[in-house]
């Protein structure tokens, strides 16, 4: 007869069965996106709404969490679930408006109504946690509408644009939102991928104690190919035209990156847990995939916008 011990997993068929679950769900997770970014419009808003939401239900249960009440008082469970959902809005409005200053602001002043309206000593604490949450959960992602749908000017060297079925949009779905946004997620994939490997294969040196296992090997690793993904798809894809403009935008890719990421990092070890949530299996939450795009999205939209006037052609 077996013993408990035999019927058990072994640490290796643990690891096994973590890692196909990474692999598998990484690919479902990645084409989803690819043929989300592809599609654009209310189909990626609605998807990025979608996401902020359950990515903002993890930040306020974050700070909820006994790591971090130990020293503050966390907003009430009525204001977290109401941030949430006013996360959630902030992509709508901005496609439907095209901006978002006047949601953040009204935001804030509906929140802190709440929080001072509330039974018994209302905290400074509660205040600041909530006003991130709108910050790091809603704001923040938002510009990835502004960035996917706004940049609407053709990209008119694109290659790939002249051949593009015109049953899917032709010629002029691919425009300069459509290829940047391309460029940005792939070039952040391309940093957390080469850092991972670089880190485990060279990694020595700690880069922050706020994630131990992150290494300044790894780290530059990471660096050179967000760069290089960010170059060759920029000739890959015709835009933008000057190489310089292709490496700043690779250098902002990875700077969001690394620090979205240690950001999340900070915070969930605060909290005392090793994932913001269980959602994704082998992947943990939202906020897990999600942590490296969060600065990303806005670095990229006004490096656009301010450093390439024509659109980087």
């Amino acid at each position: 007869m077996k013993t408990r011990e035999e019927d058990l997993p072994s640490k290796s068929q643990l690891q096994g069965s973590q890692l196909r679950n990474r692999v598998v769900f990484g690919l479902g997770i990645g084409i989803s996106v690819g043929g989300i970014v592809l599609t654009g419009g209310w189909v990626f808003v609605v998807a990025l709404a979608a996401a902020v939401f359950t990515g903002a239900r993890e930040y306020f249960e974050l700070v909820r969490s006994r790591g971090i009440t130990a020293g503050m008082t966390p907003p009430p469970r009525y204001v977290s679930r109401v941030c949430s959902v006013i996360c959630a809005l902030m992509p709508l409005f901005v496609m439907y408006r095209g901006h978002i200053d006047v949601s953040v602001t009204s935001a804030a002043f509906v929140l802190a109504t709440a929080l001072l309206l509330q039974r018994g000593s209302p905290r400074f604490a509660q205040l600041s946690s909530a006003i991130f949450g709108l910050f790091y959960c809603g704001y923040l992602p938002s510009f990835w509408v502004k960035l996917r749908c706004s940049l609407a000017a053709p990209a008119l060297n694109t290659k790939i644009g002249a051949t593009w079925p015109i049953l899917l949009g032709g010629q002029a779905h691919w425009t300069v939102g459509l290829v940047v946004t391309l460029i940005t997620i792939s070039s952040v994939i391309a940093a957390d991928t080469f850092a991972f490997l670089g880190g485990k294969a060279f990694g020595r040196t700690p880069l922050t104690s706020v994630s131990p296992k992150k290494t300044w090997e790894g780290t530059i690793i990471g660096f050179c190919g967000c760069i290089i993904t960010s170059v060759v798809l920029s000739k890959i894809f015709s835009w933008p035209i000057p190489l310089s403009s292709a490496i700043g935008l690779g250098v902002l890719n990875f700077l969001g990156s690394v620090f979205g990421d240690l950001t999340e990092s900070m915070i969930k070890r605060d909290a005392g847990v090793k994932d913001s949530g269980t959602l994704i299996p082998g992947h943990g939450g939202v906020l897990d995939r999600a942590d490296s795009y969060l600065f990303t999205g806005a670095l990229a939209y006004n490096f656009v916008k301010t450093f390439l006037p024509v659109y980087g052609v």
